[in-house]
């Protein structure tokens, strides 16, 4: 909106604000904003859900220090979305379909962690939606986002190939593979796209999901997971890098770098309340949105497959429940003391901070690791 205001409709009566025709500058602005938003609100949004007596309830079976926890106001990720959402429609070019596309995954992933947290206060037990139903609107929606990537490789120019990390001259396609092994089915040769796009953000959304267990912990590596998209997302819009670092260059998604900023803007202004000891939870409205909001963009930008070094911890931490589930269902023995692996480490003795902190120190390893194999291809 304001950049409509400033750019396109006062640029021709005052010279100056052609500064809003930048990317990095709006992008600077919508972080700003989705920080200062996050700030301002945040007291106003605890003290609203403590009146509503939204409080976290924890489960017994956790570790027990986490039971002094319960109480503390949740459904936090509100703020979260709403400090994306807001900036984003500020200060980002409304024309451009990526922007909606991300904005949609966001929201629509938040609503179902709504649906499922509110099922929790109004059961007053940790007992929200069923692992069916909730799995089953995770890929309605990553289905609907897949489905418009696909009408976006028209007039969009949006390629369905993939990118592979340390390989830039192999960038296979689904759509092409499929109509190869099934030339009469073509009507349906988007479909092993779409399948891979809901598996890419229903596993992000739930990765992000199981991270969401200490105080700060999934914010934090989100932070840092969202930094590094919006370096990956600038660089994939524009021209010069993209050719020079062997990307696919698609100038239009450059416009998402201002989503990436207003994520990471509001990652550290709801921080600052869920740092140790939190005042606030996320919950799953918070964290299915910032994981479908990560994996839209992932895919949008084609780093699909660069993602699980994006997220590392969020796939540590989503491979530690599979393991110990499966091992308890094929062993019946348990791998780790418990699940998921930050728990773990609480029982074996480690301090919530000092996981915290070691946990996002190895998030940021990851992080730039991804950032390197740029380069290395």
């Amino acid at each position: 909106m304001l950049y409509w205001l400033l750019y396109q409709r006062l640029f021709s009566h005052f010279p100056p604000f052609r500064i809003f025709r930048y990317v990095t500058f709006r992008t600077a602005f919508a972080s700003l904003t989705a920080l200062f938003m996050g700030l301002i609100i945040g007291p106003a949004i605890i003290r609203q859900l403590r009146e509503f007596q939204i409080g976290q309830y924890i489960r017994e079976e956790g570790p027990s220090g986490h039971q002094k926890k319960a109480g503390t106001p949740t459904m936090g990720g509100l703020l979260i979305v709403i400090a994306i959402v807001v900036p984003t429609l500020l200060w980002a070019d409304l024309s451009n379909p990526y922007i909606w596309l991300a904005i949609f995954a966001t929201m629509a992933f938040g609503a179902i962690g709504f649906a499922d947290d509110y099922l929790k206060v109004v059961h007053k037990r940790n007992l929200g939606l069923t692992g069916r139903m909730k799995m089953l609107l995770q890929f309605a929606a990553a289905g609907v986002v897949g489905i418009a990537l696909v009408a976006l490789t028209t007039k969009w120019h949006y390629l369905t190939n993939l990118m592979v990390p340390f390989f830039k001259q192999f960038r296979p396609d689904l759509v092409i593979e499929a109509i190869r092994h099934y030339p009469h089915i073509w009507l349906f040769a988007f479909t092993p796209f779409v399948l891979f796009v809901m598996l890419v953000l229903v596993g992000s959304s739930n990765a992000v999901n199981l991270t969401d267990g200490l105080d700060g912990l999934a914010i934090g590596c989100t932070v840092i997971a969202a930094g590094a998209l919006t370096v990956l997302t600038y660089v994939s819009g524009h021209a010069k890098l993209a050719d020079y670092l062997a990307l696919q260059e698609m100038p239009a998604v450059a416009e998402l770098t201002i989503f990436c900023g207003a994520m990471v803007g509001s990652s550290l202004g709801f921080l600052w309340y869920n740092a140790h000891p939190a005042e606030i939870f996320m919950g799953d409205v918070g964290s299915l949105a910032l994981g479908g909001a990560i994996g839209t963009v992932a895919v949008i930008i084609k780093q699909e497959l660069l993602l699980p070094f994006i997220g590392g911890i969020f796939v540590i931490e989503a491979l530690s429940v599979i393991l110990q589930v499966g091992s308890y269902k094929l062993r019946k023995k348990r791998i780790f003391k418990m699940a998921p692996i930050h728990h773990h480490f609480e029982l074996v003795g480690w301090s919530e901070s000092k996981i915290i902190t070691r946990f996002w120190i190895l998030s940021l390893i990851f992080a730039l690791f991804a950032l390197t194999t740029l380069k290395l291809r």
